[in-house]
């Protein structure tokens, strides 16, 4: 990866515009023959495809699932093996809230769990945002503090919600305090060194305390906490690449992200085509749009295959809209594959198509795992992508004499 001294050296500021759309964990698994991209009707996708440049994403290394954090790191441009973002921080982010350097912020899901502690749904039937909202108030005028460290509760969406821990000598990263999968009993967080020790021990108190206020909240009776940490120091895009960017997203998690690499989070519906409203609002006030289609991988990781299949479709529908504004470069792609066969994000490599007058043709028919994979970019790290996109939209300077 290209140094982020030598990246910023070469960047320049020019009008042409970029835009990057995420369809989330879209890669998938045959089911039938077929994976969700090779089933969904999607002729603009297709066609978008017949006059682009393809190849596959490899997040982080071939083999490796990434988390949602660091492989949207990488397709921003940014070294994800270097910088370690929690998911705490992240939603955190993405609900505005601000961390100070005494804070450590997790990502929380109410789940259910039987009377042997056993979880049987990480995600508590994904409750309304509403009851999300009412579970939280609840638990934030209960447990205000935790021996001498405030305790912060804010409500995300669904079964999502975000905890910080406000206080004097606390240290992360933490281990999770979730099993990860259902089946398994409830776990509490651990200290990977003695200086964790007391926020391990604080994370504890919390969870024991909020089983027993949840006791009969059921199906939201236990709480899974991820990514617990700190916040860290990260470039903004615009220091790096000279870009001023911004997010178009309806998710905590991805607004925080993008706001860590500073980029202006903008006002967006609950729809698809809310999102591509906002794109053509707020078309002249940008020149890089990072568009993310959150429930590609929420169908996905349910293992609602035909769900799935219907989201990559109504993007699809809404797409024309963001070619009628022509932008310079358009880059689709996922962060990582979620396979509704698996349920879960996996290793496999994203589709990556690149839009732009500059490039050479290419032979893709059709935007999929298997056409990308036969497309002249070939398979390469996600976090060069973001050089193909500067590239293509002429905002970078020569290397060398």
């Amino acid at each position: 990866m290209i140094p982020e001294k030598v990246m910023s050296s070469l960047a320049v500021k020019t009008n042409s515009k970029i835009v990057l759309l995420i369809m989330d964990g879209v890669g998938g698994l045959p089911l039938n023959g077929k994976t969700e991209l090779e089933t969904a009707r999607k002729p603009n996708l297709d066609k978008l495809a017949q006059g682009s440049i393809g190849g596959l994403t490899d997040p982080i290394n071939p083999g490796i699932t990434p988390g949602s954090g660091p492989s949207h790191l990488a397709i921003f441009g940014y070294d994800p093996l270097k910088i370690d973002i929690g998911r705490g921080v992240l939603e955190a982010a993405g609900i505005g809230f601000e961390l100070t350097g005494r804070d450590l912020a997790a990502r929380g899901n109410f789940a259910t769990m039987n009377d042997d502690q056993v979880i049987s749904d990480r995600r508590a039937g994904r409750i309304p945002t509403a009851k999300n909202e009412q579970i939280c108030a609840e638990l934030q005028a209960k447990i205000k503090k935790i021996d001498d460290v405030e305790v912060f509760i804010r409500p995300g969406k669904e079964h999502r919600f975000v905890i910080i821990f406000r206080g004097d000598g606390l240290q992360g990263p933490l281990t999770d305090a979730d099993p990860q999968k259902e089946g398994l009993k409830i776990k509490f967080t651990e200290a990977p060194a003695p200086e964790s020790k007391k926020a391990s021990d604080i994370v504890n108190k919390f969870i024991k305390e909020a089983n027993i206020i949840l006791k009969n909240h059921h199906p939201a009776n236990t709480v899974l906490l991820r990514g617990i940490a700190k916040v860290p120091q990260i470039p903004s895009m615009t220091e790096l690449f000279k870009l001023t960017p911004a997010c178009i997203a309806t998710y905590p998690m991805y607004k925080g992200l993008a706001s860590l690499v500073g980029m202006k989070i903008l006002p967006v519906g609950d729809t698809i085509a809310s999102e591509f409203q906002t794109l053509k609002e707020q078309w002249d006030n940008y020149d890089f749009f990072y568009v993310h289609i959150k429930k590609t991988d929420s169908y996905g990781e349910d293992g609602n295959f035909e769900n799935k299949v219907h989201i990559i479709e109504e993007l699809d529908a809404c797409l024309p809209q963001l070619l009628e504004l022509k932008p310079a470069v358009i880059a689709v792609t996922s962060d990582h594959s979620t396979p509704a066969i698996m349920k879960g994000h996996s290793w496999h490599p994203n589709p990556f198509i690149l839009h732009s007058q500059w490039e050479r043709k290419d032979s893709l028919k059709a935007f999929t795992e298997n056409e990308c994979a036969h497309g002249i970019i070939g398979r390469f790290p996600a976090c060069d992508a973001m050089q193909l996109m500067l590239a293509n939209a002429l905002k970078l300077n020569k290397f060398g004499a």
